[in-house]
C-alpha cells in the first residue's frame, strides 16, 4: 500500500534529520516545506520590499505559509497517485489542528485512509533550550527572527495533538534530544514498518 508519511514539529525538533534518514534507508519522495517553498517566497518577500529571508512575519503568514502547503501537498498527491510513497516535513500546525484537513487531501485524488497508510511522527525536544541550541547551532539566516524574539517564538515550541482521525498506532512521538543514533533509526524503523 502506498504511504503518505509526515514529520512534523517546532523549528530545530530534527524533522529534516529524522526524514532524511528514513528516506536513505526506505526510499519515497522526499517533500520538506521549506525546500518546496524557499524560491517562490523569496521572491513574493522581495518583490514586496520585505526580507527574503523572513518566515515568521504576519506579511509572510498572510503571503506564503498557506502557498508553501499548497505545494508540498500537491506533491505529495502526485506522488500517491502514481503509487508512490510520499515524505512530507513540516509544522502543519494549523493542518494538524483541523481533523477534516487529511481527508480533504487525499479525496483530491479520489483517496482515502483506507487505500494509504498514513503515519505521523511528531518530533519534539523536552524543553525551550533544547529549542533555541538547536537553532542556534544550524546557524541559518532563516532563524534570524526566531531568535531575535525568543520570547514571543518558543510559544510555537509546544508539542500539540493532532486532530486527524488516525489510529494511535499510526502516530509517534518522538523525543529527538541528544545526537542522531541507530537506536533512533530502529524506533522510527519499528513505527513506520508495522502494520
Amino acid at each position: 500500500m502506498r504511504k503518505l508519511l509526515f514529520f512534523i514539529g517546532p523549528a530545530g525538533a530534527g524533522k529534516t534529520t529524522l526524514a532524511e534518514a528514513w528516506v536513505r534507508r526506505h526510499g519515497g519522495a522526499f517533500l520538506d516545506m521549506d525546500t518546496l517553498l524557499r524560491p517562490a517566497a523569496e521572491v513574493i518577500m522581495t518583490l514586496a520590499g520585505k526580507d527574503p529571508a523572513d518566515r515568521d512575519s504576519p506579511f509572510y503568514k498572510a503571503h506564503c505559509r498557506d502557498l508553501g502547503y499548497r505545494i508540498t501537498m500537491d506533491a505529495a498527491l502526485q506522488q500517491l497517485s502514481l503509487g508512490l510513497d510520499a515524505v512530507a516535513i513540516g509544522p502543519f500546525t494549523k493542518e494538524t489542528d483541523d481533523p477534516a484537513w487529511l481527508d480533504r487531501e487525499l479525496a483530491r485524488i479520489g483517496a482515502t485512509t483506507g487505500d494509504v497508510a498514513v503515519k505521523v511522527v511528531s518530533v519534539y525536544l523536552p524543553g525551550d533550550d533544547d529549542y533555541r541550541q538547536r537553532i542556534q547551532a544550524r546557524g541559518s539566516s532563516l532563524d534570524a527572527w526566531k531568535l531575535d524574539n525568543w520570547p514571543q517564538f518558543r510559544g510555537s515550541l509546544r508539542r500539540r495533538a493532532i486532530a486527524w482521525p488516525l489510529r494511535p498506532s499510526s502516530v509517534l512521538e518522538f523525543d529527538n534530544s541528544g545526537p542522531f543514533t541507530a537506536d533512533k533509526l530502529a524506533e522510527l524503523e519499528r513505527f513506520m514498518l508495522a502494520d
